[in-house]
């Protein structure tokens, strides 16, 4: 298993075709993922240089094992620098450590405090807390 980084700075890179990290995220997210309209625009985001992220896949023989999505904030002290938006790890492989590997990865790769959503239920909340995550804040939205 080999672990990509994106780098927006250098240009297109065959490893992270927007359209094949999305599917990839829509499908392995299961429950807790969004709509290929969202998971694009995320995207977008991350591989825009002058908005910043980045993203890390895991891949063997040219097959996506799991991605890991971070936006930067563009904030800092009041609001993280960064935003973990997405992790999704393949059905098959998962409780190998490929989780586990993508999140020191985007930890070493972000700039920064991180922040992310996780349900209570998320069995990825345990990975997250023993990584040093800390729920100190409860979320509320309005949506519109």
């Amino acid at each position: 298993m080999q672990l990509i980084t994106s780098d927006p700075h250098t240009g297109p890179d065959p490893h992270f075709d927007q359209e094949r990290i999305a599917r990839f995220l829509e499908v392995h997210l299961d429950q807790y993922g969004d709509r290929m309209e969202d998971i694009l625009k995320c995207l977008n985001y991350a591989f825009d240089p002058v908005r910043g992220g980045f993203v890390v896949i895991a891949v063997e023989d040219g097959a996506i094992l799991g991605a890991v999505v971070v936006n930067e904030t563009g904030m800092s002290g009041y609001i993280p620098e960064n935003i973990l938006v997405y992790i999704a790890v393949d059905r098959s492989q998962r409780g190998k450590g490929v989780g586990r590997q993508l999140m020191q990865a985007a930890l070493t790769k972000a700039e920064g405090s991180i922040a992310l959503h996780v349900e209570p239920e998320n069995p990825a909340r345990k990975l997250y807390e023993a990584l040093g995550f800390t729920n100190k804040y409860l979320e509320m939205r309005l949506h519109r």
